[in-house]
């Protein structure tokens, strides 16, 4: 091989012929300093040498990066190295990996400060963006409500406080993810358990699912720990069990409960609560309800059912006429009077004080629900067909798979059932009358 000294005009000029795939200019100063070159890419300094009987050759580096000398001096250093008995391709490998053993360890580092920072609260927000479209609006709201700061000003709700109460989750958000362990949660929930049981072990099951949710996803799985820390026997235990709720209207209370929710004075609470007991729909399905989801033609009424999505039930005679006595303010059939273009606001207030008048002993909205089923039983209605009209899930494989009840089906029943209740309630309407224009009938 012939060298040269290396100068700048040689190095810079040197050029690969296009003939080639390489060439290389050998510097006659340094030994196994040389210039490789192809007719694409960029030269580069290359060091070529023997060891151990066989051709080795490593990259320096551009002219650009490298000045002659320095590449001079990197020549004969690893030429010593050769002449020491090592091989300088081992070297290479072991600076390379230290250097990325120091990225990886600063990388490592970075995320730890990350991750020490990271707090619930940050987390929370992802996930509720992340889940929000698999959830129903109610869903959602229970983990804004439950996470919610408090403080507000309100007249509502606040048992004389003036003020809103931080939900359960509230006193978690400030706190870094990785302290959210079991012991910190085992306190909570003896604290929660003591004051608002019912909150709290939703707001507990709810944490649940987020921390199940953390493990799930690489950003947070190496912040919390693998085991659900909020799944411990002391938690469940602080929170208690919730007691099976028996509320429900037995047939004598019927003709107070009609005299006294027919004379509130909103006459959209008064059909809504109605409502709930005529259909025995969930109190959140009716106050969704719009008035696109009434089907006048087929006398249908569309639910927007929390388990399979929609459901289409009868839209019996006395609801119908209920409903459309209403005031068309928005698109919910129950329009809110405060709130433009949204529904109203749970009416447990004026159906407490209705039952107040009525004699009943305190009955929630969903215990409406429930009096749908019980009073069901009087009429020896088939199971199936109450099941379908609440939206309950079918729980024999006949139902499931053999059973189809078309809406004229249902709707046999459901008049029936309808006209029943009524009858017990002492209520009584003109069925031929044309709706809206309910009336009572002597």
């Amino acid at each position: 091989m012939a060298k040269i000294a290396f100068t700048a005009g040689r190095v810079s000029g040197f050029k690969c012929p296009s003939d080639k795939k390489q060439a290389f200019l050998w510097d006659a100063t340094a030994p196994g300093l040389g210039l490789r070159a192809t007719p694409a890419g960029k030269p580069a300094y290359v060091f070529q040498s023997v060891y151990q009987s066989k051709d080795i050759r490593l990259t320096i580096g551009g002219p650009d990066a490298w000045s002659i000398p320095d590449a001079q001096a990197k020549a004969r250093e690893l030429q010593r190295l050769i002449d020491e008995g090592k091989d300088p391709r081992d070297l290479k490998r072991a600076a390379l990996a230290a250097a990325q053993a120091q990225v990886s360890a600063a990388a490592t580092a970075a995320a730890e400060v990350v991750a020490q920072a990271l707090t619930v609260e940050e987390a929370w927000s992802a996930y509720l963006e992340e889940r929000r479209q698999h959830w129903g609006a109610r869903h959602y709201a229970d983990h804004i409500t439950l996470a919610r700061a408090g403080g507000e000003r309100s007249t509502r709700g606040t048992r004389g406080r003036g003020v809103t109460v931080a939900g359960p989750l509230h006193s978690f958000m400030a706190l870094a993810l990785r302290d959210l362990n079991a012991p910190a949660i085992e306190a909570w929930a003896a604290k929660e358990g003591k004051t608002r049981p019912t909150a709290a072990r939703l707001a507990w099951r709810l944490l649940r699912a987020f921390l199940t949710w953390c493990t799930e996803h690489s950003q947070y799985s190496a912040i919390v720990p693998s085991t659900n820390p909020a799944k411990t026997r002391k938690a469940r235990e602080s929170l208690g069990k919730s007691s099976v709720k028996q509320d429900a209207l037995l047939k004598e209370q019927l003709s107070g409960w009609f005299a006294a929710v027919r004379a509130i004075g909103n006459p959209t609470v008064s059909a809504y609560l109605q409502t709930l007991l005529l259909t025995g729909a969930r109190p959140g399905e009716v106050m969704v309800m719009r008035w696109e989801d009434l089907n006048i033609q087929w006398r249908g009424l569309t639910i927007r059912d929390k388990v399979e999505g929609v459901r289409v039930i009868p839209l019996t005679p006395y609801v119908h006429q209920l409903l459309a006595a209403l005031p068309r303010r928005s698109a919910y059939v129950f329009a809110s009077n405060r709130k433009e273009g949204a529904p109203i606001t749970v009416p447990n207030h004026a159906h407490h004080r209705a039952c107040k008048v009525a004699g009943v002993e305190l009955l929630t909205l969903h215990g409406l629900r429930r009096s749908f089923k019980s009073l069901t039983e009087w009429l020896e209605c088939p199971a199936g067909v109450v099941a379908q009209i609440q939206g309950h899930k079918p729980s024999a494989t006949a139902e499931k798979h053999y059973t189809v009840r078309p809406l004229d089906l249902l709707r046999l029943h459901h008049e029936r059932i309808e006209a029943w209740i009524l009858e017990q309630a002492g209520v009584q309407f003109d069925p031929a009358a044309e709706p809206g224009k309910l009336r009572a009938v002597q």
